[in-house]
């Protein structure tokens, strides 16, 4: 049960953070009456007064909104100085998302949060765990010549990610999967050549990693998930497309947790069985690559 604050203990705390705002602003008891509309006599009572009385609601917003603070801080009803509106701007950003293998903000990010758990569903296979000719396949018909330069240095990149200290989850969708093993729908003309090395190359890297990495697969048909990824408590990152979505505000970064752990319960391969997964996807590409086979490999 929250204890009840006295008003004399609310009073006293409104004056010292009034004074404590002033003098960040580098406000004097003048200036503030301007702007307050008021006498400056009327500021040296607030300031100086002893007694269990708060000024009116109007007086305290007019000091709030002329020195941009909280009038919510300023009655002790909130620990945060920020107006709502400027709390609200660095809790959800929206960032541009050019079409490259790893830009500026997920890099920043994911040194952000180097040490914590980061949670991710990818919108394709997850790019720190592709092969260069993986890479290239996908990337080159957007970025043309500068496609090598890119990806060597976002290799570097890559490196780093799966060298911090960071425990990786991976949600993926299992019609992603199959539809990269069957070089359907986004991986249609992906050769054979290329599924069977990125498929080896995974069950490399999961038999290296694994458990610091752990993959899950979940049913679309069942449950469903847009592109995100947690960076451990900091935030959490919905992609759009064009755009990433990032929110910094705890109460949302938990949600999108939940909603992870959410397709973790859910998934129908868990943890320890993605390594059976990928032989399964192995065998589709196998037999699709044999002389005779129908389908869309090369």
């Amino acid at each position: 049960m929250r204890n009840k604050v006295d008003k004399r203990d609310r009073a006293g705390l409104f004056r010292e953070r009034l004074a404590q705002a002033m003098a960040d602003k580098g406000e004097s008891q003048s200036g503030l009456a301007r702007k307050v509309g008021v006498d400056r006599s009327t500021i040296s009572q607030l300031l100086g007064g002893e007694g269990a009385r708060l000024p009116n609601a109007q007086v305290v917003a007019e000091c709030a909104r002329a020195l941009a603070i909280s009038a919510d801080w300023l009655l002790g009803l909130s620990d945060r100085p920020e107006p709502l509106a400027n709390l609200l701007a660095t809790s959800l950003t929206l960032t541009e998302a050019p079409r490259a293998l790893i830009d500026e903000a997920i890099f920043a990010w994911h040194q952000e949060a180097a040490g914590f758990k980061v949670r991710h569903v990818p919108a394709t296979l997850p790019d720190m765990l592709k092969t260069r000719e993986m890479l290239r396949w996908e990337y080159e018909p957007q970025l043309g010549r500068s496609a090598e330069q890119a990806i060597g240095a976002s290799e570097d990149r890559l490196g780093w990610m799966r060298s911090a200290q960071s425990d990786y989850e991976i949600a993926l969708p299992r019609h992603e999967l199959f539809a990269f093993a069957r070089a359907e729908g986004y991986y249609s003309g992906l050769p054979a050549a290329i599924r069977l090395e990125q498929i080896d190359r995974l069950a490399q890297l999961y038999d290296q990693l694994y458990p610091r990495l752990r993959i899950y697969v979940f049913d679309a048909r069942r449950v469903f998930s847009a592109p995100v990824t947690v960076f451990g408590p900091l935030l959490a990152v919905i992609y759009l497309g064009r755009h990433y979505v990032a929110f910094r505000d705890s109460q949302r970064v938990a949600a999108i947790s939940q909603h992870f752990d959410w397709l973790v319960r859910e998934a129908d391969t868990g943890a320890r069985e993605f390594p059976g997964c990928l032989k399964e996807l192995r065998a589709i590409v196998t037999a699709s690559s044999e002389p005779g086979a129908t389908g869309h490999s090369r």
